[in-house]
């Protein structure tokens, strides 16, 4: 169940609107590193969790919903560079695809949208549930998470840097910061579980192949030293083992297809046969 208020979760003022920037705020909105992939994701997360699991299902939905927030407030943004801009899309828009593309605005915001956001990213393509992890193992989905929250990072502070706008510059600092404390936030559910690596924890180790589970296996074409890197020697980030290095790939076996079946699709004397089954009945 839901429920919602009519305010934004902070403030979002456009001192001078720029409908090009309204165009790059879709990829924060619809884009592969947004926020309706990080709300989505952590939702599917959660209900995918049993009932022992209460504590993570309550943070993971906690913190879907401040993402929808987030939606809100970019699409209130996008909204503000948009109608508070001349209604002529500039000459920009106009010019080769190629070149639109970049440095020109999003005409489908003036056409399709009524000024306003899409669901969409920064090059009009429309968000795609293939963006979101959620695998139903936890520990596996906390990992998607910590990347999905530095990859969201990153882009706030590219817009941050892009834009002169104070106050797009405020909104974006405030998502830079909500960014910093959900990657903290995930590496420390990380750490209250017993077997975080490796993924998933309910496989039996011992059914793996031993000879190469903690092996790094060089593929370079000749063969070289151990680099004795961390993670060429040393102990594993699990506990379980002891990094090791192999200078070539195990090898072996045939990359030659066998033979086919007969009469199949890739039998060569297919269309042989059937000419002459075909004459035969003539």
């Amino acid at each position: 169940m839901f429920f919602q208020k009519p305010e934004l979760q902070y403030e979002v003022t456009v001192d001078q609107p720029d409908p090009h920037f309204a165009k790059l705020l879709q990829q924060a909105i619809g884009g592969q590193e947004g926020e309706m992939r990080v709300a989505m994701q952590y939702m599917f997360q959660a209900w995918a969790l049993p009932e022992e699991y209460e504590e993570y299902r309550t943070l993971l939905m906690e913190t879907a919903a401040e993402e929808l927030g987030h939606i809100e407030m970019l699409a209130t943004a996008v909204t503000k560079n948009l109608r508070g801009s001349s209604t002529e899309m500039d000459t920009d828009a106009r010019e080769p695809a190629a070149v639109a593309s970049m440095t020109g605005q999003n005409p489908r915001q003036f056409l399709s949208a009524g000024q306003s956001a899409m669901p969409v990213d920064s090059n009009g393509v429309p968000f795609t549930g293939g963006y979101i992890a959620a695998s139903g193992n936890l520990a596996g989905d906390l990992y998607a998470n910590v990347m999905a929250e530095a990859t969201g990072r990153t882009l706030a502070t590219r817009l941050w840097e892009y834009t002169d706008d104070p106050g797009m510059k405020d909104m974006l600092s405030y998502l830079i910061a909500r960014d910093t404390m959900h990657q903290n936030q995930w590496l420390q559910v990380l750490e209250t579980l017993d077997d975080p690596v490796p993924v998933p924890a309910s496989f039996p180790q011992d059914q793996e192949n031993q000879d190469v589970n903690y092996t790094f296996i060089s593929t370079r074409r000749e063969a070289q030293p151990d680099p004795e890197y961390p993670w060429t020697q040393g102990e594993t980030p699990d506990g379980n083992g002891q990094f090791s290095y192999a200078a070539e790939q195990p090898g072996d076996g045939n990359v030659v297809a066998p033979d086919p079946a007969p009469m199949t699709n890739n039998d060569p004397n297919r269309d042989t046969q059937s000419a002459d089954a075909a004459d035969s009945n003539e």
